[in-house]
């Protein structure tokens, strides 16, 4: 008789064949995701159902009052303090429930107030210490000790949306415009949430742009933590203003067709002790993985115990908050990375599938990646999730129940490394064009990625973005528009290139940081000792790009019709990418997508006048060049005619195509026009 293969076939395996060796792996994480599952729902609750802790603990008004609960299995006794009692640590003690659960209940509907500042006191031992609730919804930092505190956020009157269609359509492509609300204004100071959403968002809709991603709303007690150093994981942070005025922006995205996305920071914690949750109820281990595994040791921070099932709840009713409570339409995961491996992936190079599998995998937190994905799914269907993981993990965008960990996209983090460290450290006329080819197009068979030049860490003081980094000094006084010298026409020139190329090849999805589109010059430098604690540099000016005296507007211009025309023409929609040649000597790169052809010509000097372009994938007939970077209204000299009509023609040992004039340092799309 025929041996029976009792193995279940995960379609992950067709996907990628080369993880077959690898089947045990992959089974174990299904598995582990299967028991999770069971011993967290049982047999009939749903995930959404389970992830509903925001709505058990924390304030909440009831019938004939309010309610306070807490989570502190550690603690003795628990207190709650604050305004509505004078600051008496001892007078209102909670009861303890089953599971380390702690309650106190107020009669009367004034008994507690919205926007009272409030935190409660913890006894463990002969310990005595104060905390801010795990899941307040808004802080607000004391003037005189520094010390945040908690504040009662449930307004009598709730949050009038007018965004009726949440949840409910669906925006694909993504052009998303990332951005950090409190240097999005031109004044030296942090912006609000209001401003960002009366000024920034037209601003971006009026680019191109259909998605906001947002950094640093968790809230985060040091503000050029950049965000990522989160110590209350429910609290819209305090620096911009309000909850009220986050629901503002979000409701006005809505209005203006866009996607807003949170940059969640699940990777990690701030180690604060005292406003975070670390050492809440005076145990290492309530959150975090004890000992030294619990301390991240490139961040110094703390490192979350995924396979705890009260974490989880925490960290999956989470995200249903800020789905539910302020219609984000999905997450960006930052760290990723370092939550899938033991070692947080330092130092390894990540060479071969072999690391991909072995001890030093986090199964505890792929199954918490796999749930969560599957939690924000089943929330809102048409939600978005992308990966912020550098290691390449097979599988990450594949769905769950094909034995993948379920993102809709992972970032192509590759693609700002090799354009940065091309630009550093490799001369143009030495530009390897079949590396650019290889990094722009290899990617995870049918996984969906982001593409994008440079990364917001490239802003930073310390680093340099492309433009800055061809330009450098002469950005201070060569951006004049009657200005000319090789430097600031190489770097306007090349800056159009790595932009469009990047965007046509390199994702299903496309991504820029707030201002990089025009080529801000400044670095970011948060307010610091170092620097007099100015916001000199901790800002955008967009005024730069708007005077119309300044190239930086052509940069604009520039970016603004490349999103037209991804948009025009579906550009990241499309499948079909055949490589119609690479010239290593010359510098050019041809290449067919979808109904158009596409030509780059990154050679420094050399411009050739009949370079033929072949054209087999769309037919033969007559063509137009459609765009061109080297268009004046760009900054460019309008060498290209877009009212010239190429024919083609049958070259022996060419074939089907026509000849055209390339000039150096530019890219052209044609179009087929007819027969």
């Amino acid at each position: 008789m025929p041996r029976v293969n009792n193995k279940k076939q995960y379609r992950i395996l067709s996907i990628d064949p080369y993880l077959q060796p690898f089947y045990k792996d992959i089974e174990l994480r299904m598995q582990k995701n299967a028991d999770t599952r069971t011993r967290l729902l049982g047999d009939k609750a749903d995930l959404s159902s389970f992830a509903n802790g925001y709505l058990y603990y924390g304030f909440h008004r009831t019938e004939t009052g309010w309610v306070f609960r807490e989570w502190a299995p550690g603690a003795d006794q628990v207190w709650l303090t604050g305004e509505f009692n004078g600051w008496d640590r001892t007078s209102h003690p909670l009861k303890r429930l089953d599971g380390g659960v702690w309650e106190i209940e107020f009669d009367g509907e004034d008994a507690l107030k919205h926007g009272q500042q409030v935190k409660i006191t913890i006894r463990r031992g002969d310990q005595v210490f104060d905390r801010v609730p795990s899941y307040i919804y808004h802080c607000k930092q004391d003037e005189a000790t520094k010390q945040f505190n908690g504040v009662i956020w449930a307004p009598p009157h709730p949050f009038q949306w007018t965004d009726g269609g949440y949840g409910k359509r669906k925006i694909a492509p993504l052009f998303i415009y990332e951005a950090h609300i409190g240097m999005a204004q031109e004044r030296e100071g942090i912006g609000t949430y209001r401003e960002f959403a009366d000024f920034n968002l037209p601003r971006i809709a009026s680019l191109g742009y259909n998605t906001v991603q947002l950094m640093a709303i968790m809230e985060h007690p040091y503000y050029a933590s950049f965000g990522y150093q989160v110590t209350n994981f429910f609290a819209a942070s305090n620096w911009y203003g309000t909850p009220e005025d986050l629901k503002y922006l979000i409701d006005k995205a809505h209005g203006l067709g866009m996607y807003v996305l949170l940059d969640v920071v699940h990777s990690h914690a701030c180690a604060n002790v005292g406003e975070g949750l670390n050492l809440f109820d005076g145990t290492e281990d309530q959150f975090f993985l004890p000992g030294d595994r619990g301390n991240h040791p490139a961040w110094g921070s703390k490192v979350f115990d995924y396979g705890k099932h009260e974490v989880i709840h925490y960290l999956l009713s989470n995200l249903k908050f800020w789905l539910e409570e302020y219609h984000f339409d999905g997450f960006r995961f930052d760290g990723v990375t370092s939550m899938i491996y033991q070692d947080h992936g330092l130092g390894t190079s990540f060479m071969d599938y072999s690391q991909y599998f072995s001890l030093n995998t986090n199964v505890d937190a792929i199954c918490y990646l796999q749930l969560a994905n599957e939690l924000i799914h089943a929330v809102n269907p048409f939600a978005v999730t992308i990966s912020e993981d550098m290691s390449g993990m097979p599988g990450m965008c594949v769905p769950v129940r094909s034995g993948g960990i379920g993102f809709d996209y992972r970032l192509s983090m590759g693609i700002p490394d090799y354009w940065i460290k091309l630009l550093k450290d490799v001369p143009d006329d030495q530009w390897d064009m079949f590396k650019m080819w290889y990094e722009l197009t290899t990617r995870r068979p049918q996984e969906k990625n982001v593409g994008y030049c440079e990364s917001h860490d490239q802003a930073l003081v310390g680093d340099k973005t492309i433009i800055f980094r061809m330009a450098d000094a002469e950005m201070y006084t060569g951006m004049e528009r009657s200005y000319h010298s090789f430097t600031i026409d190489r770097a306007i020139a090349l800056h159009k290139m790595i932009r469009f190329i990047t965007l046509t090849l390199g994702g299903e999805a496309y991504l820029n940081f707030m201002g990089n589109e025009f080529g801000h010059p400044e670095w970011i430098d948060f307010p610091r000792l170092g620097n007099g604690w100015s916001y000199k540099y901790a800002r955008r000016q967009w005024s730069l790009a708007d005077n119309g005296l300044l190239k930086y507007s052509w940069l604009q211009e520039f970016d603004k019709a490349m999103l037209k025309f991804a948009r025009k023409y579906r550009v990241l929609n499309k499948t079909d990418l055949t490589n119609l040649w690479i010239d290593q000597e010359r510098k050019i790169i041809a290449y067919a997508k979808g109904e158009l052809l596409y030509v780059f010509n990154f050679n420094p000097t050399y411009s050739p006048t009949d370079f033929f372009l072949p054209a087999h994938p769309t037919g033969e007939g007559q063509y137009r060049a459609i765009f061109s970077t080297d268009d004046t209204d760009f900054g460019g000299q309008e060498r290209v005619s877009e009212k010239y009509i190429y024919y083609t023609k049958n070259v022996p040992g060419k074939g089907m195509g026509f000849e055209i004039y390339i000039p150096c340092r530019t890219a052209i799309v044609f179009k087929r026009i007819g027969d």
